[in-house]
């Protein structure tokens, strides 16, 4: 007879996960250019999404820090490649929003430019988080953004986010809806990350994805 495993015996990374997380995270700039990125240092992983789907909020969710991240009910707030770090080993990335942006052509197309620039040549990058919302699932601009990052082959994964307001039953579709859409895709990795900032649900399984990608990057 066998014991039944615990959660920290099913994913070894749930606690040094929440360690992680748990740290003194920090913000440390607001970068509107490539030109004034601060230096590279440890690993960095970047969060992307539609305005208003719920960047901010998840950052202050996984730091376990209310206000870490500034949240806005206006789409688009977010017009800067804004860092956040623990330690020397890991820096965290809010990208700014798109797709809702209230402002004119040419600044979205600067910022466009900005986060072309960053996924390039950002070696230090580890992975993307592409934010999409639950109810809605992938949109024709979240595949613009997907296929950005497939040319650049910058490893990206998938949160739900807001899936408190998605009826339990009806997730597993919305899930595997998901998954069909970036089965194919070369850059995406495969597992999907269901989470809510209101309930915390998901949180702890993303975050020992982080500790688990800072220990295979060394």
């Amino acid at each position: 007879m066998t014991d039944t495993p615990s959660p920290a015996d099913a994913d070894p990374y749930l606690e040094p996960g929440r360690l992680l997380f748990a740290g003194d995270w920090q913000f440390i700039s607001a970068a509107p250019t490539v030109e004034v990125l601060p230096p590279m240092q440890g690993m960095e992983i970047a969060l992307a999404g539609r305005s208003n789907v719920g960047k901010s909020s998840l950052v202050n969710a996984l730091t376990g820090r209310k206000a870490l991240a500034r949240t806005s009910v206006t789409p688009g707030r977010t017009q800067e490649l804004i860092f956040f770090r623990v330690g020397p080993e890991l820096c965290l990335v809010d990208m700014p929003g798109y797709g809702f942006a209230k402002a004119p052509k040419e600044k979205v197309d600067a910022w466009t430019r900005t986060i072309k620039d960053y996924l390039r040549g950002r070696v230090n990058l580890a992975r993307v988080f592409v934010l999409i919302d639950s109810r809605h699932g992938i949109k024709p601009v979240d595949e613009e953004i997907l296929d950005l990052l497939d040319k650049a082959a910058v490893s990206y994964a998938i949160i739900l986010t807001k899936v408190d307001q998605v009826k339990p039953s009806a997730l597993p579709s919305v899930i595997a809806g998901v998954e069909e859409k970036i089965r194919r895709r070369p850059a995406a990795y495969p597992k999907i990350f269901p989470t809510s900032s209101n309930t915390g649900q998901g949180f702890p399984e993303l975050r020992a994805a982080v500790a688990q990608l800072l220990a295979e990057q060394g």
